[in-house]
């Protein structure tokens, strides 16, 4: 008897927590930001959240499957219930995930010692990074179309 409550029960396990993407993102092969995109996914495109990877959430849409950024997702009551959802599967997710399926906050893990130790510069990267400086004088002209001023900073001692 145990096994077949266990065997009926497995199935809601496998449920996928239903999700909102909050602004637009790119859906990604891989979880990486360098990965091939998918597709892109427009602001409140509904996806199902089926697994979590560090920082990345691989979902389900209509336009693919792949993975993005967990916190361009916004899960649980966004998105309009699966059809012939109950409360009985509200129930479950408590079961399954420890919560009701709302998610209040997130987090992402940072580096380890042995990451940090065994770091590489990445000049291609830095090159991209390069592409977004501003020079003083287009900085200035921006400043100026937002009638922005120079303000005193004291710095602290």
């Amino acid at each position: 008897m145990r096994y077949l409550a266990l065997l009926l029960f497995l199935p809601m396990l496998a449920l996928a927590e239903p999700a909102t993407v909050i602004r637009a993102t790119d859906l990604k092969q891989e979880p990486a930001s360098d990965s091939a995109t998918v597709a892109a996914l427009p602001e409140n495109t509904a996806v199902e959240a089926l697994e979590r990877k560090s920082g990345w959430t691989r979902v389900k849409a209509a336009a693919g499957e792949g993975w993005v950024r967990m916190l361009a997702l916004r899960f649980g009551g966004a998105t309009a219930p699966k059809p012939g959802a109950s409360g009985l599967t509200q129930m479950f997710n408590v079961a399954r995930t420890g919560t009701s399926g709302t998610q209040v906050t997130t987090g992402v893990r940072g580096l380890d010692a042995e990451q940090l130790a065994t770091a590489q510069p990445n000049p291609d990267e830095l090159a991209k990074l390069e592409k977004f400086a501003a020079d003083g004088d287009a900085a200035a002209k921006f400043a100026a179309q937002g009638k922005l001023g120079a303000q005193p900073v004291a710095y602290p001692k």
